[in-house]
């Protein structure tokens, strides 16, 4: 089931500092490509610099930053019963010792993750180029409305994922190293698994794979939103009166108007009751800005409205 990915979608952005992994897992993405999330599935729609939105003299991008690898490592519902050395028996070979460690997980969403020697590639100059490509985006090469840009991706020299499925799961890893002592053994190379019991997702990736972003997005200007939603209630506050004059029914409405409380959804609203021309590439830095994708969009990866 999707939805059992979210604790981890949720704990990755904040145990990174904004990062976000790709939806679906393990897909590439890059500095510039700019995406739509419709009904929880992540579209990339194209590139600000291979769509050549932004010329090559303007933009500056830095690669190898390194992150902190403290972050990188982290996991929720997560217990070892049992990490120890144990005896194995080879027909040809005769005993051998190898390490052996059982992960158990508490409920469905509980997960281990562990990313090595991250580093992202970055587009430095971003605050030269909001603007332009608030304009660009909008109104002289596209029309969108609701946007995602890429400003960082990030890869790791390999990453492990797993992902509980119920809160009988259980992981049994081992391998026959002889460093790996009783130290965790979880996302080596050399590890194979033993036993999996009601895993959702298991991964293991060692190819340096940018699975991981951070991206802003658009959002209507405060000003704009304040102005349309203090518009709209005043609107309202005079719809009692107008029922009864237009209408020839016996409506019942209570005398005192209780306005419905206007939450933020209000901004795609507002940009649908523009006047024709009214948003032009003369007026689009007024209307619109750029902010953090947050853990609300975290939220649309998994929300789903049907088929």
């Amino acid at each position: 089931m999707d939805s059992v990915y979210k604790k981890f979608y949720r704990n990755f952005y904040i145990r990174t500092n904004g990062f976000m992994p790709t939806k679906p897992l393990n897909q590439n993405i890059y500095p510039g490509d700019f995406f739509q999330i419709k009904n929880g599935e992540m579209i990339v729609l194209g590139n600000i610099f291979r769509n050549k939105l932004i010329s090559p003299e303007e933009f500056e991008l830095a690669y190898g930053i390194h992150l902190n690898p403290v972050h990188w490592h982290f996991s929720e519902g997560v217990t070892k019963p049992y990490s120890g050395r144990d005896v194995g028996h080879n027909p040809i070979e005769g005993d051998f010792e190898f390490s052996k460690q059982m992960l158990a997980f508490d409920s469905a969403g509980s997960f281990f993750f562990r990313g090595n020697h991250p580093q992202s590639a970055k587009i430095m100059n971003w605050n030269d180029l909001q603007q332009e490509l608030i304009i660009k985006l909008t109104q002289t090469y596209y029309s969108f409305r609701e946007l995602y840009v890429v400003t960082e991706s990030a890869i790791t020299s390999d990453w492990t994922l797993v992902l509980a499925g119920s809160d009988k799961a259980e992981l049994e890893i081992a391998t026959e190293s002889e460093n790996s002592g009783l130290v965790d053994l979880f996302g080596e190379e050399v590890v194979k698994t033993m036993q999996a019991r009601d895993i959702e997702f298991y991964h293991r990736e060692f190819k340096k794979k940018p699975s991981f972003f951070k991206a802003k997005k658009l959002v209507v200007q405060e000003q704009k939103l304040d102005t349309f939603i203090s518009n709209l209630i005043s609107e309202r506050a005079n719809t009692n009166a107008w029922v009864n004059d237009f209408y020839d029914f016996d409506f019942d409405h209570d005398p005192i108007n209780f306005t419905t409380p206007i939450s933020n959804n209000a901004q795609a609203c507002i940009l649908d009751m523009l006047q024709a021309n009214e948003l032009n590439p003369n007026t689009a830095l007024l209307y619109f800005r750029w902010a953090d994708a947050s853990l609300d969009d975290i939220e649309k990866f998994f929300t789903v409205y049907g088929n």
